[in-house]
């Protein structure tokens, strides 16, 4: 029994992991992304439909101090970010918090981490593709005054037959992620730059008609109205860990991923608070509160600027189809990272000879999804995206305090400022969210980690690498 356990949670050394991947640098995935690129994956993984719509939802909550909510959201995230930091630069392996798991608690808990992921990024980008349909069609109907056919343009839990434009979306998306790396990255650069410039012309319009009016109670529910706000918009910042997925990627992964990590989410909360700050200065809280689409509705009612609207529809389909780039491609590295360590078939780790990418895991992944996206109902399980992230980083926070303990001399080219406060910081803000929760989503978590880990039992335990020494 305590032979069974401490195989159940060895540990991949963190030293020998680097090596392998740098031993198998021909064979593997090619280092050729560099820190603007990885900046960009960041923004374009926090930056989609949320800046779009929760500042409505959160405005209502705490009126003008949703400006604070904001920022109050991004310092529940830095700690964990610092975290993953850290991480990234001294283990630059594929993987993210899988791999970490697997270097600092173990091959059961890495298990855990990396089936709660495959769960919350595929969830993540099917919810998104979804969300993709329906801006498309809001974008033809406010440009152009015509609407794709319902039984075409959503799923059957909403009235159609199949959500074509969602099924569209992700095998484009799969098919240039399986075309290289490079090519996504420079694809992502370009959308990230092109949905700034949308809320960049949104926070110009506004400071033309800008006015203090609407300042006026700034805190009219007082503080628990702002930190109600800020456990919505909390999750308008979630993606920067998909930065980390890129490790084994990166040109320089030590400088790189801990700009990329950190500068992501620096520029998306200067963002999200000149556009809040923009968007009170023309509409007032009720507002922004009643419309599906404050920010038009902001520059619409306050600014009396009606064609805004199909502007900032564009900027949300760009922001999207960007968010479902980076969330596909850091799905297939975590899947691709658990084949690899046998923990999955190998064989769907082959990387493609003349793409560097694992193109046979990315057709079949984005196909997958692109069904689920299609046929599958998605109100409800969309919930266990936000607990799946959360509980990653609770154990990412958590492995940079195993790892100072269990490996303090090892090279970290970042580390994370007053460890183990910080850290610990992290692991309470992601705890508190957690608890704030439905039941149901608790429930549906718990089944789907309970599913993994028989699948564990019946085939990863057996066909780990770590297993392959006592055969």
């Amino acid at each position: 029994m305590a032979s069974m356990r401490s195989k159940l949670f060895s540990v991949r050394d963190v030293s020998s992991l680097v090596a392998e991947v740098d031993a198998q640098a021909d064979a593997g995935l090619k280092r050729s992304v560099g820190s603007v690129q990885l900046t960009a994956f960041g923004v374009g993984a926090i930056i989609g439909t949320g800046i779009f719509v929760v500042i409505g939802e959160g405005a209502a909550l705490a009126g003008p101090g949703v400006i604070l909510a904001f920022c109050l959201a991004a310092l529940a995230c830095v700690f964990s970010a610092l975290s993953y930091a850290e991480l990234a630069s001294s283990i630059p392996v594929s993987g993210s918090a899988y791999t970490y798991a697997y270097a600092t608690l173990g091959e059961a808990v890495a298990w855990i981490i990396g089936w709660d992921l495959i769960l919350e990024y595929g969830v993540s980008v099917a919810a998104v593709a979804v969300g993709w349909g329906a801006n498309f069609n809001v974008f033809l109907d406010t440009t152009f005054g015509v609407e794709l056919p319902l039984a075409i343009a959503t799923s059957p839990e909403n009235g159609g037959v199949i959500n074509l434009p969602a099924v569209v979306v992700v095998l484009a998306i799969t098919f240039l992620l399986a075309r290289g790396v490079r090519e996504s990255a420079r694809a992502n650069l370009v959308m990230v730059v092109i949905k700034l410039a949308v809320l960049l012309f949104f926070i110009a319009v506004a400071v033309a008609a800008f006015s203090t009016r609407n300042f006026t109670p700034f805190v009219p529910n007082g503080s628990d109205g702002v930190v109600s706000a800020a456990a919505i918009i909390f999750f308008a910042y979630i993606g920067f860990d998909a930065v980390s997925t890129g490790s084994e990627e990166a040109r320089n992964p030590a400088k790189d991923l801990p700009m990329a990590i950190i500068g992501s989410l620096v520029i998306c909360t200067v963002f999200y608070v000149l556009v809040s700050v923009g968007a009170l200065g023309v509409a007032t809280p009720e507002q922004l509160a009643e419309s599906e689409a404050p920010l038009a509705a902001a520059l619409e009612e306050g600014a009396g600027i009606s064609w805004a609207a199909s502007i900032l529809a564009f900027g949300a389909i760009v922001a999207i189809t960007s968010v479902i780039l980076v969330i596909l491609y850091g799905q297939t590295r975590i899947f691709f990272a658990m084949c690899r360590d046998g923990l999955l078939p190998r064989q769907l780790a082959t990387v493609h000879p003349r793409y560097g990418t694992p193109a046979r895991l990315t057709w079949g992944m984005g196909i997958l999804i692109s069904v689920v996206a299609a046929l599958i109902p998605l109100n409800e399980i969309v919930k266990l995206v936000n607990i799946g992230t959360l509980f990653a980083f609770v154990l990412v926070n958590i492995g940079v305090i195993v790892l100072r303990r269990t490996r303090p001399d090892m090279p970290r080219p970042y580390r994370v400022p007053w460890s183990p406060l910080l850290p610990v910081l992290g692991i309470l803000f992601a705890v508190y969210l957690m608890a704030d929760l439905p039941l149901a989503t608790w429930v549906r978590f718990v089944a789907w980690l309970a599913i993994g880990v028989l699948i564990y039992a019946a085939y990863g335990y057996r066909h780990s690498r770590l297993r392959e020494k006592d055969r």
